[in-house]
């Protein structure tokens, strides 16, 4: 059973929750504010820090001009290790530097950084550790690296000639019933930091907008722009980089900066550059938190009907972490544990009414049960999906259902079940510490890295 710190953190937890929402319904709708909002001013924040603290560096993006919908980008320190590409080229040109040839040898006057100053100043022929933190850290001042974890915010500007590592991509859906939660708060970002590190990959946690100022469709529908952003980008990249190589052509690069930067009317390039250096989108994992597993499962339906118009973006598998599933019929766990911890069914379909027009409320909504017939696509096209289940969670038996429906038609579909755990046991505030949330975050890199591991180096972890 829980403890008892958990218990009473429960009842005030629900207590102000039930006060927000029924707060929420009482309001009158704004309907003058269509670009939405995706925090509330009750949330805790973390603001985006582009230096490695952590092993992980983040920074925030507002992808739509027209709406609130944001990303924060969280990528792992690993990303800077060298490809094999580029550990074969440094290996051979060892030979005939001595020992400043060895990737393991520190530069002078350059506190010692692996795979990333060293890497970088090698396969570029930079000659100073100086035009080394212009070329990968630094603004173009003089400014100083200590080698630590908390250096200079990282640009994500690779050399020339570099073959960067690249890594899977994971979009990350928060929970928080559709009317709260934000993909920047401070138990967010200390859940992405851990996924990023663990699976090894470039976590883009959604910043959706949130009932009741932007009721269904709208937060499913933030979830699949991202994932068309994510393959327009890598295409804005290969363009960038077609465009270096054609300065002596006649080519016209009037739409493009002094790098080869495909840049917009105001003269901003439109290749974000992190996911530019890093990213490979045709391993992408969905995984929601929630209600954001709701959405993770909307956008993979969609990515499976749309095909290959979204490449290079290709959803390889999801991750289901409790997910906000209800139906009309009540199952066993629905009616056994009604009034469980943190989220009990009253106030759930509270959040439900919020998020869903009123004409359209019921609880067999396709955004709700993921049971009812007539969901497209065929289940047997689905990617593999992981679900995570609590066993005090009273959502837990529709989502075990969806996964036995996916495994009769032979789709990789797990179960994992956290015993005396409850809702959002991995990823609330006050259990991220907890040995169970570690042990999950550990599970889920386990699974996910069956799939998104290249050929030859399936079973590295």
């Amino acid at each position: 059973m829980p403890s008892v710190a958990v218990k009473l953190y429960s009842v005030f937890f629900k207590f102000l929750l039930k006060h927000r929402l029924q707060n929420r319904i009482q309001a009158p709708p704004d309907e003058a504010n269509p670009f939405g909002v995706t925090s509330r001013p009750e949330e805790s924040i973390a603001a985006a820090n582009p230096s490695f603290t952590d092993g992980v560096a983040t920074k925030d993006i507002h992808i739509d001009p027209f709406t609130s919908l944001a990303v924060r980008i969280f990528l792992p320190e690993s990303a800077l290790k060298p490809s094999e590409g580029d550990g074969k080229r440094l290996s051979a040109r060892g030979k005939g530097l001595g020992n400043r040839g060895l990737a393991y040898d520190p530069l002078p006057g350059l506190e010692y950084r692996r795979y990333s100053a060293p890497w970088t100043a090698l396969s570029s022929g930079l000659s100073s550790s100086e035009d080394l933190i212009r070329e990968s850290y630094g603004n173009g001042s003089n400014e100083t690296v200590s080698g630590k974890s908390d250096v200079g915010a990282y640009r994500g500007y690779s050399p020339v000639g570099r073959d960067c590592r690249k890594l899977p991509v994971m979009l990350q859906f928060h929970g928080g019933g559709f009317v709260s939660g934000s993909s920047d708060s401070a138990a967010n970002d200390v859940f992405c930091r851990r996924i990023a590190k663990m699976c090894d990959v470039i976590v883009l946690a959604v910043g959706y907008r949130l009932a009741p100022e932007n009721r269904y469709p709208a937060a499913f529908e933030d979830g699949l722009k991202v994932l068309q952003w994510l393959g327009k980008q890598a295409n804005l990249a290969e363009c960038s980089k077609s465009m270096g190589n054609v300065r002596t052509t006649g080519v016209d690069l009037r739409k493009s900066d002094g790098h080869g930067h495909i840049v917009d009317a105001f003269g901003a390039s439109m290749v974000e550059p992190w996911l530019a250096a890093h990213g490979d989108p045709s391993r992408c994992v969905v995984l929601g938190v929630s209600c954001g597993a709701n959405i993770a499962d909307y956008v993979t339906r969609k990515a499976v009907e749309t095909g290959k118009r979204l490449e290079p973006a290709k959803v390889v598998a999801q991750v289901l972490m409790y997910p906000f599933f209800i139906g009309s019929v009540p199952t066993h766990s629905e009616i056994k544990l009604a009034n469980s911890y943190f989220y009990d069914k009253a106030m759930c379909i509270l959040a439900w009414k919020l998020f869903l027009a009123e004409d359209e409320f019921s609880l067999d909504h396709p955004a709700a049960n993921p049971l009812v017939p007539g969901r497209g696509p065929p289940l047997k096209l689905m990617p593999p999906t992981l679900t995570i289940v609590a066993e005090l969670d009273w959502m837990r038996d529709r989502a075990i259902a969806y996964s036995e429906e996916l495994r009769k038609v032979n789709v990789d579909a797990p179960v994992l079940d956290y015993k005396d755990a409850v809702h959002e046991f991995a990823t609330l505030d006050m259990l991220l510490k907890t040995p169970q949330a570690q042990a999950c975050a550990e599970d889920i890199a386990i699974w996910v890295k069956k799939y998104i591991s290249l050929r030859g180096h399936e079973f590295s972890y």
